[in-house]
């Protein structure tokens, strides 16, 4: 299928590699901004796991939005494409000492605690360098989400988050430490959320533990709602940019926020994965005893989403205009689920064609490896070509 992507410029780069559409991106920035800037108090972090490749996270940055990281590199990664240390979140389970110890050099927002533990880590780390952490608690708030099993952390026996009937002790705890300060509370139910239906379910969650607060006097400063917005995998043409308005709106008219508290929202995914396409070319067109196979020279290796949630991306043989013919894609590495798709209707492959992964901007480039001793997939922007 011919047409939306520069055939002949991107025979200039070796396979597999990441094309992103920068203008797709701007678009969708643009659009979050628009929606988040209609409701006061709104404030948009962009998590950095999702895509880090530089220059895809340079233009995050012009677009305003603050980071969200999960891992010290996270933040020197973030810090290196221009997002402000005062605007930078670090959430984990398992931070380790330097990159706590990095937070506080450079001042950031706040971390997002998720243990008495950790809590107490980051007080003694902060009082050996004479600061005061800022820190929101990350509440399991135990509220199901629509999603895959393995994306899913807002339930009770997920390994994220403090419990919902420790909440007010841990708050009780911070106050007695005098190298940290309460500043708010942080949750995250999962990924790839298409039903408004979960995020309605959070926020009220989060009333009735407001309510609890306040009956106790507790003064939360901020709420982060993390992110988990999916995108269209089915129809990226058609649905490039996620549903903002109906995402921030559901915030807006069931989360009853206090005066003056700032709402914090993490989006990763809706930012990045339909601006993202995984480039391959067609080694071979096998024929089975009863299918055909298009083997490319991408593999789990360049996108592992496939193999380890058994994800759906669109594929498009953008080299030809032929006939439909149907196939199993599949990739060169040494393992039974290294395959892209079964029974996917293609137009006709040759050998040399240009194949198409779409919508993988998102946990994409970011979780690839060297399995099988191969090179790591390269990241280009439009301007690139």
């Amino acid at each position: 299928m011919k047409g939306k992507f520069p055939i002949e410029k991107l025979s200039q780069y070796p396979t597999p590699f990441y094309y992103y559409d920068s203008g797709l991106l701007r678009q969708t920035l643009r659009a979050i901004n628009d929606e988040a800037n209609r409701h006061e108090g709104f404030c948009v972090h962009y998590a950095i796991k999702a895509n880090a490749n530089p220059k895809v996270l340079n233009i995050i940055c012009q677009a305003g939005l603050g980071a969200d990281c999960v891992s010290g590199w996270e933040i020197e990664a973030s810090v290196r494409a221009g997002f402000h240390p005062s605007k930078i979140v670090f959430a984990g389970v398992g931070k380790s000492d330097w990159e706590i110890n990095l937070g506080l050099d450079l001042d950031i927002l706040a971390f997002n605690v998720e243990s008495i533990p950790e809590l107490e880590v980051i007080n003694q780390l902060a009082r050996e360098k004479g600061k005061v952490a800022r820190v929101a608690f990350r509440i399991n708030p135990n509220v199901g989400a629509h999603t895959h099993a393995n994306i899913t952390t807002g339930l009770a026996e997920n390994k994220f988050g403090i419990a919902m009937r420790d909440m007010e002790a841990v708050i009780d705890y911070a106050a007695e430490l005098e190298n940290v300060t309460f500043t708010g509370l942080h949750f995250h139910i999962g990924s790839q959320i298409l039903d408004m239906g979960d995020f309605k379910a959070l926020c009220n969650r989060i009333n009735d533990l407001q309510d609890t607060l306040d009956r106790h006097h507790v003064k939360v400063d901020s709420i982060n709602v993390g992110g988990g917005l999916g995108v269209d995998y089915n129809h990226p043409n058609r649905v490039p940019i996620p549903d903002f308005k109906a995402y921030f709106d559901t915030y807006a008219h069931f989360l009853k926020l206090r005066p003056g508290q700032k709402l914090h929202f993490e989006l990763g995914r809706a930012v990045v994965a339909q601006c993202g396409t995984l480039i391959a070319r067609t080694l071979y067109v096998k024929e089975g005893a009863t299918k055909k196979f298009t083997i490319v020279d991408a593999g789990m290796t360049d996108l592992i989403r496939p193999a380890l949630y058994n994800a759906y991306h669109k594929i498009e043989n953008i080299s030809s205009d032929e006939p439909l013919e149907t196939y199993d894609v599949v990739g060169p590495i040494c393992e039974s689920s290294d395959v892209f798709g079964k029974a996917i209707d293609l137009n006709r492959c040759h050998r040399g064609d240009f194949i198409a992964l779409r919508s993988a901007g998102a946990y994409g480039e970011i979780m690839a490896s060297r399995y099988n001793c191969r090179r790591m997939p390269q990241g280009y922007i439009t301007e690139d070509f």
